[in-house]
């Protein structure tokens, strides 16, 4: 057990640094804005990202843990955050520390119970991977455990010590940094953050979790065990603890390194399209996922054959089963529809889909939002990568600040089954571009999607029965709900409410109190600092004074936001 003292401070650690750039944001992005200062906070937002995302990284090399896992999530998350913190903190799982050898060997040998000179023939010292919560180093299998499994080559993964403690730290920090983020209207709108911190709780605790990781090792092997074209690691059972995993050394080409598959006679762009189909299969077929499919977790296995093309034949061979991702049903079928709508360049099949999954409110109203899908596809549908950099960026920042303005009238809420979907989503767009600068993602989608969408196709007449049954329900129970409404009225009892419309006054008339004192502020302050200057003792006051006005349109908003 660790000790409690460590523990502590690293807690207030953790909430010191997120409390003071949670209180920098709100005051930029919150406070300045109902002020009039919102160019003033436009324009150092670049500037003030960058140097969070470097105290950031720093932050997080230093205290190691969860927090590699955090920036981690952070630096794959294109679609919503800046580049200016994605791009510092890419790079943030090969930075951490190694473990040192003589530790880890204790480690490993106190779980399994022996020396490692008999558990295994024999231990690299050198780790061939050191990650956030666990170390890997290359083995080699005793002579039974050779006979049993079949290789003899394999690699030993070894939590780091202490993981544990330091794991249940870092969530007791996080769900309490989550609890201050759901205060947020901007945020808790769109986002249940106690509810994404506890599914991030659950896939770290399962990630160290090692029999967790074997079992989902065998269970995407069986998978896809009848395609030749996608693999895992084996299983040694025998040396497999909660803290221990051994696993067969599949160690191959790296996905992305271009010279070694481009030597092996492997095209990259056929790899690409490949992976994307692989990803595609376990999302929308089989609702289960590698949710961390980033280059270090991919080889690309060489076969030794010669395909019906004269191509030699190779594998995509998966490692690290510790964050799998399971797609309910519901949310599945959400993910079909919207695949295949954006296959077929549907604005409003997309938008159906999004709100299916989850992602958009039944409340909301999409009629410009369908407008502005259907533009986009009219402009952007069907480029790759490669035309995409070609189009004028002004084009680009036009239609991203009109779409933008747009997403914050709606309101959007993130599931939390969606957060491993989009990681998964995200690396493997960025996989796939770096294996082909003119990868087009609409390639890959528009084959697998013509299957879906015949799959759908076979299931219309289960659908139209299905609604056939449910208005046959409402119908037989139509005249007893016409009756009791008949009574209510007779005996006066009806009452129509609209509670939102009865909001929005509310809403508006406390925001022009608060934009008056906004303008009494200005007014007060520019004017102190003009008398001031003059070295007039009512300047002085005046300046004192325009505080009052300040106060009450800051607090004001906070007050509102709260009820």
């Amino acid at each position: 057990m660790a000790d409690a003292a460590p523990s502590r401070a690293r807690y207030r650690r953790i909430l010191r640094f997120a409390a003071r750039h949670l209180a920098v944001t709100w005051w930029f992005e919150i406070a300045m804005p109902r002020i009039g200062l919102a160019r003033l906070a436009a324009r150092s937002r670049p500037r003030r990202m960058t140097r969070f995302a470097r105290s950031f990284h720093d932050f997080a090399v230093e205290l190691g843990g969860l927090m590699i896992k955090v920036g981690q999530f952070m630096s794959s998350r294109l679609d919503v955050l800046p580049p200016e913190i994605t791009k510092e903190l890419e790079g943030l799982q090969d930075e951490v520390p190694a473990v040192p050898t003589p530790a880890i060997r204790s480690a490993a040998e106190a779980e399994l119970g022996m020396p490692l000179s008999v558990a295994y023939a024999q231990v690299a010292d050198a780790p061939i991977a050191a990650a956030s919560l666990g170390q890997a180093h290359r083995a080699t299998l005793v002579d039974a455990d050779a006979a049993e499994t079949g290789f003899r080559d394999a690699v030993m993964k070894v939590q780091r010590p202490g993981i544990a403690e330091i794991v249940d730290t870092d969530l007791a920090a996080l769900r309490r940094v989550g609890g201050w983020l759901s205060r947020f209207r901007l945020i808790s709108d769109r986002a249940d953050m106690p509810a994404l911190v506890e599914e991030f709780a659950r896939t770290s605790e399962e990630e160290i979790d090692y029999l967790h990781e074997a079992q989902s090792a065998e269970r995407f092997a069986a998978i896809f065990a009848e395609d030749d074209g996608v693999g895992a690691p084996e299983v040694v059972w025998e040396r497999t603890t909660r803290r221990v995993l051994t696993l067969e050394d599949v160690t191959a080409i790296k996905i992305t390194d271009h010279a070694a598959l481009l030597a092996a006679g492997i095209e990259p762009s056929i790899v690409a399209h490949r992976f994307a189909r692989t990803m595609f299969e376990q999302l929308f077929s089989h609702g289960w996922f590698h949710a961390d499919p980033h280059p270090g977790n991919v080889f690309v296995t060489p076969l030794g054959g010669i395909d019906a093309e004269g191509r030699p034949t190779w594998r995509l061979t998966f490692i690290d089963f510790g964050m799998m991702g399971a797609v309910p049903p519901t949310t599945r079928r959400g993910l079909r529809r919207m695949l295949i709508a954006a296959a077929s360049r549907d604005g409003t099949g997309l938008v159906d889909g999004i709100r299916d999954v989850g992602v958009l409110l039944p409340s909301a109203d999409t009629a410009e939002l369908e407008r502005a899908m259907t533009q986009a596809f009219a402009r952007f549908g069907g480029m790759g990568f490669a035309e995409l950099r070609e189009v004028d960026p002004r084009e680009f920042r036009d239609f991203a600040l009109e779409f933008q303005e747009l997403l914050r009238t709606l309101p959007f809420q993130l599931p939390e089954d969606m957060l491993l979907v989009i990681r998964a989503m995200s690396l493997t767009s960025g996989v796939c571009s770096s294996l082909d600068p003119a990868f087009n993602l609409w390639d890959a989608v528009e084959p697998y999607a013509s299957r879906l969408l015949q799959e759908e196709r076979g299931n219309v007449v289960q659908d139209v029965g299905r609604q056939a049954l449910q208005s046959a329900r409402v119908a037989a129970g139509l005249p007893r709900r016409l009756d009791d409404l008949a009574t209510r009225i007779e005996e006066g009892r009806l009452q129509v409410a609209v509670p939102r419309i009865e909001r929005r006054i509310d809403r508006v008339e406390r925001s022009i109190a608060r934009v008056v004192s906004a303008v009494l502020f200005v007014g007060l302050l520019v004017g102190g600092a003009v008398l001031q200057g003059d070295g007039a003792w009512l300047g002085t006051a005046l300046m004192v004074a325009s505080v009052v006005p300040l106060l009450h349109a800051v607090l004001g908003g906070l007050l509102a936001r709260r009820r």
